[in-house]
Order: structure tokens, then sequence, then C-alpha cells
């Protein structure tokens, strides 16, 4: 009988035609005084088989598979631009990918679109800014604010230079564009309100993506909401002078500049993904911020479009704004809003600031 590997050799049992005394043990040989005895085995006899040696196999072992990856869809609130930077880099240099994420992002047809998309549930995030979040709340939409990445004001009216316009107080009779519902119902109509102006007396006029090239062809005499940092430059290296009225110095209050959203309905089953998709945002800024220069040159090669002078002339500007700590909600900041536009009658009724925003970590 051979024994298997790693145990003891079985004792033979006695032969049932064998009589007489047991047979004497195995000689012991004394190696000399002091020493332990060692035992002498038995010889194998002659013509006996050579006892099988055991052998094992090992199969190598089955790749451990990764885990799933999260797929997130998040859908920006314009064409990408730098202010998206934070999204961008963490996609590319794999910060999501470290986390389980696939992220995949989009434009919208319209600028107008993200936010219903994310309350009917087509998208899982979206970029917007602050006051259209209030507005949207106000209606019922289940919206709620899980980051920010600018936290600075970024909108302005810029108006064509030469037209006397030089303060909200000349806007009668002139023609605004806008491009979204919060330039229009937030920012104009404060501007307006001081100096005795209906909106009725503006004639407002829808320009979707294209804000420079309405005051370039002439067909608005300014734009409400416009990207400060961007359309005076785009419009100067066109040979377009004009000028720029700061929101908040005409009575907006401080706001985040671009948020990311989710839907409230569904965070339940989202609130891992969104924690770990917000902290790769903050190592992404991060990293933005330590290395300025290599992040404006991922930038173009991630989106080749990016590659204007406007753009670099802006990036200073916006690396001013990015949020170093996205997570983060300043409460007072949210709730001086909602009661600024409560006041002014632009929402029905007072929202607490943890139905508006809230911190990933922390729920």
């Amino acid at each position: 009988m051979v024994p298997v590997l790693g145990e003891a050799p079985l004792d033979p049992a006695p032969s049932a035609e064998t009589t007489g005394p047991a047979a004497p043990p195995p000689e012991v040989r004394r190696r000399g005084s002091g020493e332990a005895p060692m035992a002498t085995l038995p010889k194998r006899l002659d013509g006996e088989a050579e006892p099988a040696v055991p052998r094992t196999t090992q199969a190598p072992a089955e790749p451990i598979a990764p885990p799933p990856m999260t797929e997130l869809d998040v859908m920006l609130d314009w064409y990408p631009s730098p202010r998206h930077a934070a999204l961008i880099v963490a996609r590319d240099k794999g910060m999501f990918a470290r986390r389980g994420l696939e992220v995949r992002l989009s434009t919208p047809a319209d600028p107008n679109v993200p936010t219903k998309l994310l309350a009917a549930s087509r998208v899982d995030l979206a970029l917007t800014r602050q006051p259209l979040l209030h507005l949207k709340v106000d209606q019922g939409l289940p919206l709620i604010r899980v980051a920010t990445l600018v936290d600075g004001t970024l909108a302005a009216l810029v108006v064509r230079d030469g037209l006397r316009i030089d303060s909200p107080a000349d806007l009668a009779g002139r023609r605004i564009g806008h491009a979204d519902e919060d330039s229009l119902a937030v920012l104009l109509d404060t501007l307006l309100r001081p100096q005795g102006i209906k909106r009725a007396e503006v004639e407002v006029r829808g320009i979707n993506f294209g804000p420079g090239r309405a005051i370039s062809e002439g067909e608005v005499d300014g734009v409400i909401g416009a990207m400060r940092h961007l359309l005076p430059r785009e419009l100067g290296d066109e040979g377009i002078a004009t000028r720029l009225m700061r929101v908040e110095e005409y009575g907006v209050p401080l706001h985040d500049g671009l948020i990311l959203l989710a839907n409230r309905d569904r965070l339940n089953g989202q609130r891992e993904a969104i924690r770990q998709l917000v902290e790769a945002l903050e190592e992404a800024t991060a990293w933005i911020l330590e290395h300025p220069s290599a992040a404006w040159t991922h930038l173009l090669v991630a989106e080749p479009g990016l590659d204007t002078p406007a753009n670099l002339a802006a990036w200073p500007d916006i690396l001013m704004h990015l949020s170093a700590s996205p997570a983060a909600v300043d409460h007072g900041r949210y709730a001086r809003f909602e009661k600024f536009l409560h006041d002014a009658g632009l929402v029905e009724r007072l929202t607490p600031v943890e139905r508006l925003a809230l911190d990933p970590g922390t729920f």
C-alpha cells in the first residue's frame, strides 16, 4: 500500500497464518556514547516493486476578475469648456477608473435640457448653475446639488460697445439675448427691477449656444448670462469691442457658477458612486492647481476645440475659481440666495438648504 503524501505509514496487520512470537523490531545501532538511537530501515526484498512516488499537479490560478465598473452618465451644461477641466482630467487620468467608475460625458443639444433629462432619470448627473437649481427645485423637480466645480459667479451682461449702454438703466428698448431660463428670470429681471424697467420693455431673444455670433452679426445688442471670462475676449479677437457688467454689482447675490446635480429620488442607489466621483474631482482639481501648465496642455489634447486665444487668456481666471473642495456646501450662500429669490417673488416658498445641496461625504 502506497502512503498518501504527508501521512505516516500504517503498521502492517498481522497475517492470520503467522504463529509464534511477533517479529522482533528493527535492529538498533548505537552511534556512540550519548547519541540517540537511529532506526535501521528494512531492506527492500529482491523482486519487490519500487514504491510509487506520489505526484501532485498544480494548475495555474484562475485570474481574478476585476470588480464591475459603475457607469455614470454626466451631462455638461454647455459644450466642453476650460471650466469643465476637473471632469476631463479625472476621466483621462484614470481617477474615476481607480474608484471603479466609468464616467461618460455628454454635451446637451440645448442648454436648458440637462436638468430636464436628470429629473426624468435619462442621465445620472448634470451640470448647471446655482440660480437654476433654486428655480427648478421650487418648480418641483427632484434635483439636489452634490458638488461645486466653480465656486465663483461667472455670468455677466455683455453689451456691444458704442451703443450708449452704460448701465442696466439703458436697457429699455434694447435687444438682449439669453441662452437659459435663469439668465432671464433671475439675472435680467434683477438688473431691470431697480431701474423701474419691466421685462416687456426689453426685446429678449433666445440665442441657444451662439452668444458671440448673435452680437457679432447684430442680432442682439447684448447677452445676459454670458461667460464673463470668455465672451468679451472672443469678440475682441474679432475686432468687436464690448462692455461688461458683473451681475453681482447690480443686486444678484454671489453664487456658485458651476455645480453638479443628482436626482434626489435616486440617491439611495447612487450614494457610494457619487461619493467616489466627487473624491475624484477633488483629486483632479488639486492636480490642476498644482500643475496649471500641464493641465492646460492636457485639455488641448483631450478637447482640441479648446485651443483658442480666448480660452488661453481665460485659463488663469478659471483657475482662480475652481473649487478645491467640491463636496463642501456653503450653507450661508445657498440660504441667502434662496431668500433673495423668495423676496423677489421668483420662488413661491423657501426651500431648506438641505433640500437644495448636500455634501456626499455626509449622507
